[in-house]
């Protein structure tokens, strides 16, 4: 879901240019429904595999961590 948001933000950035527009378009919605949204499925994945197998599931979780970051300071750079 992070990838989505980043590619969503440089998708859009490409295609209409870097606009500050007087209110916010779908692609802002969509971004903001993405990012909240994979919460759940990271705290899901994080209580159901850090007993079982800690050392792969950080591995996995700082990727997830690595992507949000990436996302918003996408978002943060080109506003």
């Amino acid at each position: 879901m992070s990838l989505i948001a980043l590619l969503l933000v440089l998708g859009h950035a490409v295609l209409f240019g870097i606009v500050h527009e007087a209110d916010e378009g779908a692609a802002a919605h969509v971004f903001r429904l993405l990012t909240v949204g994979q919460v759940p499925v990271v705290v899901y994945f994080a209580m159901r595999w850090l007993p079982r197998g800690p050392g792969p599931a950080l591995r996995v979780l700082a990727v997830q961590a690595s992507a949000a970051l990436a996302a918003v300071a996408a978002v943060w750079w080109l506003t």
